[in-house]
């Protein structure tokens, strides 16, 4: 092997054909053979182009509907042999066979197919065949071959070609057959979970994700730990499809904590204004309001302190309004389904502060798959996309909620779902007064909430704790009476919990001494 191999002999077969016309024009002027089959033969045809058809060189026409068509020893060999190699070399020469020195292909559209929603059969229609099975051969073989699966290579190749006299080097192949590899395991990894998904199989033996790389990030949750931010292709409005206006490079931290504060305000929909303040991933504000000015000014109102250096998502296009008062504080990110003029002039003095706009908001009740890394393995679950409505809750107490209380209720019980366990929520006249997350003991996080809404009322000069009449949220079960003694003690006048505990008699009664209401969801929100 050689470290400079030049390109003579090209095959051209691409389902997207961005840039090909261009590539074959560049490769055609350096005097390079071009082999092709179908629609990329045509396009280049088309184009003026001398293009050899692939049948020509292997004897064989495209057949079945074109599913064979490279599948031949003249394609593979050509793709395969070692120029090194005294006996592949006898081979070829024997079995007429001419080497491949450069191999473009980008496959079927699979993963386009399924998110069309397109039926079962043609999905199937849609799995590429010969295409891996070539990018396989020719990465395999890079210390001869180049292989280019995405037209984003298609300058990296040229600028190759020009800086080495018409040939490649040894570490750009390499990196060439990287990305070939990591396409395929990719395109396997869609098929493969969609024939589970289409099959009904919620735990197949094996299971593949992937992913492609959106952003190289300066670090990781620690300067010291590198990280790297990919997408996987679902187009689920959020942090991964939104468009950055101003600011400096989202930040791993950034990422996640973003991505948390607007699948929370998302739970609100889009009917009346709601606000989440969102730091290290848990809220420790939400609000809705009249309008997103008033509920930001309520969402901060929660917890002053903790939403300095924060992140912000709303539910609605961010108006100028919202914008002057959120550029009050510190805040890291702003994050909205849309932003008018106006709000972007005010935060483009912010030069810091990043606008994150979307064409959305995620679809709560949409199904998924999230996934954790252990000490070898991961863990696989569906998403939470658990709810829970008015018709869902079981009266459990002698006292009812009023309508009112049913209302602040049913918030809480949306902004619970997404704090780390255990998790205490205090709501009212829909805004979050406390919010007690990630303690080991469900006590403590009432304690900690009631706490800080007692500091809050403190600082906004109140005569006494906005936990006075609250509604108050727990993500699982009260297991004994004293967590929700402690939520009686802070001024809470009505519960909402999943049940399902031992004790939940006792509960019950404790909560019919002291006067409350209390429903059950049936369904708890562990987050951990």
């Amino acid at each position: 092997m050689t470290d400079l191999v030049p390109l003579r002999r090209a095959l051209l077969s691409v389902s997207d054909k961005t840039g090909l016309i261009e590539l074959a024009q560049a490769l055609a002027a350096r005097g390079v053979e071009l082999l092709s089959t179908g629609g990329s033969a045509k396009a280049m045809r088309d184009a003026g182009l001398a293009v050899k058809d692939v049948a020509d060189v292997t004897g064989f026409p495209e057949m079945m509907d074109g599913r064979v068509k490279t599948l031949h020893p003249k394609v593979h060999g050509g793709l395969l042999a070692l120029r090194d190699n005294d006996a592949h070399v006898a081979a070829m020469n024997e079995h007429g066979i001419e080497g491949i020195d450069l191999l473009v292909v980008n496959l079927y559209p699979f993963e386009a197919t399924v998110a069309k929603g397109a039926d079962y059969d043609t999905c199937i229609e849609n799995i590429d065949i010969g295409g891996p099975a070539m990018i396989r051969a020719a990465a395999k073989n890079h210390a001869f071959v180049n292989v280019v699966t995405d037209p984003e290579d298609y300058a990296a190749l040229l600028t190759q070609l020009d800086e080495n006299d018409g040939a490649t080097p040894y570490a750009f192949r390499q990196q060439l057959a990287l990305t070939a590899y990591a396409r395929t395991a990719a395109y396997d990894a869609a098929v493969s979970g969609w024939m589970a998904d289409a099959l009904g199989q919620d735990t197949p033996r094996r299971r593949a994700f992937a992913g492609t790389l959106k952003q190289t990030l300066r670090y990781g949750e620690n300067s010291h730990q590198r990280a790297a931010f990919y997408v996987d292709g679902s187009g689920r409005e959020g942090v991964a499809t939104a468009q950055q206006h101003q600011g400096k490079e989202l930040s791993y931290n950034n990422i996640n904590d973003t991505d948390a504060a607007f699948e929370l305000v998302a739970e609100f929909g889009t009917d009346t204004p709601a606000c989440a303040i969102i730091k290290h991933a848990n809220p420790c504000g939400v609000a809705v309001g009249a309008t997103l000015l008033d509920a930001y000014k309520s969402a901060f109102d929660c917890d002053r302190t903790s939403a300095f250096g924060g992140i912000v998502a709303l539910n609605q296009p961010l108006d100028a309004a919202t914008a002057e008062e959120i550029t009050g504080i510190f805040t890291e990110v702003v994050i909205a389904p849309g932003a008018s003029d106006e709000a972007k002039e005010i935060f483009a003095a912010k030069k810091n502060l990043r606008l994150l706009t979307t064409a959305g908001l995620p679809d709560i009740r949409a199904g998924g798959l999230s996934f954790r890394q252990v000490a070898g393995g991961l863990l696989v679950q569906d998403k939470d996309n658990g709810f829970v409505g008015l018709d869902d809750l079981k009266l459990v107490t002698k006292k009812a909620p009023t309508d009112d209380q049913m209302r602040d209720l049913l918030f809480a019980w949306k902004v619970a779902k997404h704090v780390k366990s255990n998790a205490i929520v205090y709501v009212k006249d829909g805004a979050t007064v406390g919010v007690g997350a990630g303690q080991m003991s469900r006590v403590d996080s009432a304690l900690i909430a009631a706490k800080k809404a007692e500091r809050m009322a403190e600082a906004l000069g109140l005569p006494q704790p906005l936990t006075i009449g609250s509604a108050v949220a727990s993500d699982a079960f009260f297991p004994f009476p004293d967590g929700l003694m402690e939520a009686a003690q802070a001024g809470a006048t009505c519960v909402i919990q999943p049940g399902g505990s031992m004790r939940d008699d006792e509960v019950i009664a404790a909560a019919d001494e002291a006067g409350l209401a209390m429903v059950f969801t049936g369904m708890r929100h562990f987050r951990h």
